[in-house]
């Protein structure tokens, strides 16, 4: 049965996320602020969730209505023949986000939904479901934008960057799907060196060795919404699987590089290519900038410096910021980089002209992903 999805991204990530669902095999693809919207199957979703690299969640859609009223929401939120999803043994949790509505509190909304969605099944099945916010066996969305509401249910669980591997985090970390969204964005392919000169936990380095090895993402991860509704399909779901684990290949033909001087961070990166399956895909060593030895070009370059907003120091930062620059003239000649930068005038310190810059959300920091040719 074909059904309507909309998968969420960070705002600047929507064009790179429509390309990773197409190259799926889903056609009807829309892109939208936020995310991108698409027509499929279960099976398409099952798929969704287990492949993107770069979305955070797959909601899917089950009701959209005019709503100006707390007594439109709950009307509206009712007529969903919710046993379809829910029995009173499983748990509930309502979210909801809004704006340029005439309700103006989320709260509040999502209060009356799940009021709506709780009456609903103690009217069908004698017995009201419980409300977990924590772990709910069913998230419910609402997205309520201009006095129009999209009931949604997200099948994902928790976040789609959350992949499993990374345990440790670091004061200031790339959340995978950025750091995925990057790779992406450079255009690497797999079939040149790939380059952090300044990797911390690795998240970079991981990304490319799953991306190249052809490692779904959410191999490593513990679970997903889906397999706790009612309507999950474990058969579907163990052909989907295999198809994905027959398609990872053990080695790859070019080197995956990572460096960085803190010793602590090199030892977290390395156990976190481990859990990613990608251990022996990716070289990690301890090296400042311009001490390591960059492999023949053409390469690609990518990092995510630290932007002096939470880190400290903006006058260090500068220093670093031409030093990173002095390296990338004198080590990198041939290669193309790729600097995520959220601090302008720290950019400027690099001393090289950008060729292209993207906009892009490092959580609510807006940055500039710079791309530097080097002859």
């Amino acid at each position: 049965m074909e059904m309507d999805f909309f998968a969420t991204a960070a705002k600047g990530v929507e064009e790179v996320l429509a390309a990773e669902i197409k190259s799926l095999g889903v056609q009807a693809v829309t892109l939208e602020k936020g995310g991108v919207r698409f027509k499929g199957d279960m099976k398409d979703c099952y798929r969704a969730n287990l492949w993107l690299r770069t979305a955070h969640r797959v909601l899917v859609t089950v009701a959209e209505f005019a709503c100006e009223t707390p007594q439109q929401l709950y009307d509206g939120v009712r007529a969903i023949s919710w046993q379809q999803y829910l029995t009173p043994d499983l748990t509930l949790a309502v979210s909801c986000n809004l704006r340029d509505s005439k309700i103006t509190h989320s709260g509040f909304a999502a209060l009356k939904a799940k009021d709506a969605i709780v009456d609903s099944l103690r009217d069908s099945c004698g017995r009201r479901p419980n409300v977990d916010s924590r772990s709910p066996d069913l998230q419910v969305n609402l997205h309520l934008v201009r006095n129009y509401c999209t009931v949604s249910l997200d099948s994902s669980g928790s976040s789609l960057d959350k992949r499993g591997y990374r345990l440790d985090r670091k004061e200031a970390p790339l959340r995978e799907s950025l750091a995925a969204a990057i790779i992406d964005l450079s255009g690497w392919d797999g079939n040149v060196p790939l380059v952090d000169p300044m990797c911390g936990s690795g998240t970079i380095p991981v990304e490319a060795a799953l991306k190249a090895s052809r490692r779904a993402p959410g191999l490593t991860r513990a679970g997903f919404g889906f397999q706790r509704w009612m309507s999950f399909d474990p058969e579907t779901w163990s052909v989907v699987l295999k198809e994905a684990q027959e398609q990872v290949e053990e080695t790859l033909s070019v080197p995956i590089l990572g460096s960085d001087l803190s010793v602590g961070a090199l030892d977290v990166a390395r156990k976190n290519a481990d859990r990613a399956g990608v251990g022996n895909l990716v070289t990690f060593s301890r090296a400042g900038i311009g001490e390591g030895v960059s492999p023949a070009s053409p390469g690609i370059l990518l990092c995510n410096p630290p932007y002096g907003i939470r880190l400290g120091d903006e006058e260090a930062l500068r220093i670093l910021y031409k030093k990173l620059g002095d390296t990338l003239k004198k080590f990198y000649s041939g290669y193309t980089a790729f600097v995520l930068c959220g601090n302008p005038s720290l950019a400027s310190c690099i001393g090289l002209r950008p060729a292209r810059r993207i906009v892009l959300f490092n959580g609510a920091i807006e940055c500039r992903l710079l791309r530097y040719e080097l002859y």
